[in-house]
């Protein structure tokens, strides 16, 4: 007779109370929480992870990252997703979101130029475009740009000084990719919806130069970015936020500081491979 036989019925009912429990709480992992929801893709990001984990410890530089399923509220940050790396052009997303935020409050009138300005920084990505805004806008004591950001929940972000006689400039700026789930929550989450379609329609539809990074989760799952790359004091810097999937279901913000082991190639190729990892498919998944 087997053990199971010899127990009594009421102890063999909590054995498997209990081990249902223990597959219940046996969940994705979620950047130091444990548990998912059940349903959707979220607990299929779990393999994801670890694969992009995994492939990050082989490339050069320190890589942070957050990736969210805005469905279900899964999320996943890395192991240096808090650490504060220089924005490059990921802070010209921010500067259009505050833009028209202020324009539709009837704060600043923008003219066609200006329109033409932020249509160019989010295309092309287009630092003259930046500069004309950012010295336009930035109000008498040059914070205007930089207040608005904390509240878009950018609260890790650092203005460098040192670097330009007129501070903050746009230009030199620190931040944490943490600073840029939040800046593409308050974009998708917080605007005017006009302003959030157009701002999204624009991230689907970049030049060229700037399809890379979150654009690596592949046509099927309608990827929009915003990417920024520089040479810094720190080495190549190659970050990107966007997102992917169904109604912008996934949101991914990556940032990467090379510190002299590697150049902006380097970045922006382990940009989209991690892109690529985690969420090329999901649209189909999602379907």
């Amino acid at each position: 007779m087997s053990l199971r036989g010899r127990l009594p019925r009421s102890l063999h009912l909590l054995g498997v109370v209990i081990a249902l429990a223990l597959v219940a709480g046996s969940g994705c992992a979620t950047g130091g929480r444990t548990g998912c929801p059940a349903h959707g893709s979220s607990c299929g990001l779990r393999a994801r992870i670890t694969e992009a984990d995994a492939y990050l410890s082989t490339r050069p530089g320190v890589v942070g990252y957050l990736v969210r399923d805005r469905v279900t509220g899964f999320e996943y940050r890395n192991a240096n997703a808090g650490t504060e790396i220089w924005t490059a052009s990921t802070i010209k997303l921010a500067m259009v979101a505050d833009l028209l935020t202020r324009d539709r409050a009837h704060v600043i009138s923008l003219s066609p130029g200006d329109h033409a300005d932020i249509d160019a920084m989010l295309h092309v990505s287009d630092d003259d475009a930046a500069d004309r805004l950012w010295f336009t806008y930035s109000g008498p004591d040059h914070m205007t740009f930089d207040n608005a950001f904390q509240a878009f929940g950018m609260t890790g972000l650092i203005p460098e000084r040192g670097y330009t006689d007129f501070f903050p400039y746009w230009g030199f700026q620190k931040c944490t990719a943490e600073d840029l789930d939040r800046l593409m929550h308050h974009v998708l989450d917080g605007l005017d919806p006009a302003d959030r379609t157009y701002i999204v329609d624009r991230m689907r539809s970049v030049d060229p130069i700037q399809q890379w990074g979150v654009w690596g989760a592949g046509p099927a799952a309608r990827p929009g970015n915003k990417d920024g790359w520089s040479d810094e004091d720190t080495g190549a810097i190659a970050n990107s936020v966007g997102f992917a999937g169904p109604a912008e279901r996934y949101t991914l913000a990556i940032m990467d500081s090379l510190n002299g082991k590697g150049d902006i190639a380097n970045g922006q190729e382990t940009d989209t491979h991690v892109a690529r990892i985690l969420l090329a498919g999901l649209a189909s998944d999602d379907s």
